[in-house]
């Protein structure tokens, strides 16, 4: 930010943080602002923990976070993996974000360096940023996380990699990609999980005098499906049916990983004074490198790459010991795009919310009473559209699931209304019983889309 620059405008800006950290609502002193830590999962399937709903998992790690804080049951990221992880860091939707699909491996995609981040908002207000894990929003040097207001990155720009190799398998050449600040490093037979691990301990004690953000962006249980061998003979021992069974091992590998983490953070002494994110980017894949599954939506339809809600809706919650009751649950609609202007509040920084899509959840933290932030909201991905009014949601060209990406499923209704009050597993089609209805929010995706369209 070019106006920073002068000494005057530095004090002016340092006296304005000030002076918000005193004023924010749950009255924050400088001296003891929060540490955060968002922990993003990956290809997380809509109730795979046992507090949503699952009884064939252990998660007690997550269950535990979750429970610790507010636990949101309509909360909303986005299809794919990259429009997700889009709209988390700049409070907009992946479209005015410059990420409507995921990123390709050309030089030139990847979100635009004009964003400003989540990140980069935490470090304009003085606090130290880490990126530690999956990126894939750009591999390009003005794309990489360092550009994008981390000072601290560790992990891989693409969309998966082995955990073990490091390798990215998906088309063309294999092509290494494990970096730390940008320059490519090796550690060839060691498990990602556990070095994501090592890279976070050793930030969090180097900076826990000081304010810290960490995005902590997690490739499990992504695929590929590489559970430790203790929970790949449990759920074989449980006679967990395949390809349930790999998928659960890599997810309990996980929770042991989360866990981990947060005893780190008990550790240091800061375990009190620090907000916990939780939440997966979208729903669980369904691709053949999946094994086809695995992951389980419930009563949601869909998976991952799908605008029904198994593709799109998705566990979170937010813990802060210090000052959030735990055992809370929210219903109302929330979408990931509020966590940036929702922290920005919390821990007294000012933000300019006019050009963003996403609202502060506090007082919907703070009072259950509150109704959403979010009347209506909007997805859509390639041909794939929706808009969303209360309880009424409209879908276009709607995919049921997406065993490949060049495959996707379709089921015969081009146009799918339903009502998610009484139908939340989007199983009658009400679209032929209400036509007002379906051309209101026809019309409200099209306005929608005239400002949210590059």
């Amino acid at each position: 930010m070019n106006w920073m620059k002068s000494d005057k405008c530095i004090a002016l800006f340092v006296f304005l943080v000030g002076v918000t950290a005193c004023n924010s609502p749950l009255n924050e002193p400088q001296s003891e602002r929060p540490n955060v830590l968002i922990i993003y999962t990956d290809d997380q399937g809509s109730i795979d923990l046992n507090c949503y709903g699952s009884d064939d998992l252990v998660t007690p790690n997550m269950d535990h976070l979750v429970n610790s804080g507010v636990k949101f049951t309509q909360f909303y990221g986005a299809p794919v993996c990259s429009p997700s992880r889009a709209g988390l860091l700049t409070g907009k939707t992946p479209q005015r974000a410059g990420v409507p699909g995921n990123v390709s491996l050309a030089k030139e995609a990847g979100m635009p360096g004009s964003q400003y981040t989540m990140a980069e908002m935490f470090k304009d207000a003085g606090y130290k940023t880490a990126h530690i894990g999956k990126w894939h929003l750009g591999a390009s040097e003005d794309k990489q996380p360092n550009a994008q207001g981390f000072d601290y990155s560790f992990g891989h720009f693409v969309g998966c990699i082995d955990n073990y190799s490091h390798f990215f398998f998906w088309s063309g050449p294999n092509k290494h990609d494990l970096h730390r600040n940008g320059e490519e490093v090796f550690h060839p037979g060691e498990f990602f999980p556990d070095l994501m691990l090592n890279e976070a301990t050793e930030f969090i004690a180097s900076n826990k005098s000081e304010s810290f953000f960490m995005f902590y962006a997690m490739n499990t249980p992504h695929y590929p499906y590489q559970g430790t061998k203790e929970w790949l003979e449990y759920y074989q021992n449980k006679e967990v049916a395949y390809p349930r069974d790999l998928y659960a091992g890599f997810l309990s590998t996980m929770d042991d990983n989360i866990g981990n983490l947060i005893q780190k953070l008990k550790d240091q002494g800061i375990y009190e004074n620090t907000i916990i994110i939780f939440q997966s980017d979208n729903g669980h894949s369904t691709e053949m490198r999946a094994h086809g599954g695995g992951g389980n939506s419930g009563i949601y339809r869909g998976a991952k790459a799908s605008l029904f809600e198994g593709g799109i809706r998705v566990p979170a919650a937010i813990s802060w010991p210090a000052k959030l009751r735990a055992g809370e649950v929210r219903e109302q609609l929330a979408v990931n795009a509020d966590w940036m202007p929702t922290l920005a509040e919390l821990c007294g920084i000012t933000l300019d919310t006019k050009d963003l899509d996403g609202k502060s959840l506090v007082p919907i933290i703070e009072d259950e009473g509150m109704t959403t932030r979010h009347e209506d909201f909007c997805w859509q991905l390639n041909k794939q559209k929706v808009a969303r009014q209360g309880d009424w949601k409209l879908l276009m060209h709607p995919v049921i699931n997406s065993p490949t990406y060049q495959n996707l499923v379709e089921p015969k209704d081009s146009i799918f209304l339903a009502n998610l009050r009484g139908d939340p597993g989007e199983t009658t089609n009400l679209a032929s019983e209400y036509p007002e209805k379906v051309k209101e929010l026809k019309l409200q995706f099209e306005a929608w889309s005239k400002h949210h369209q590059q």
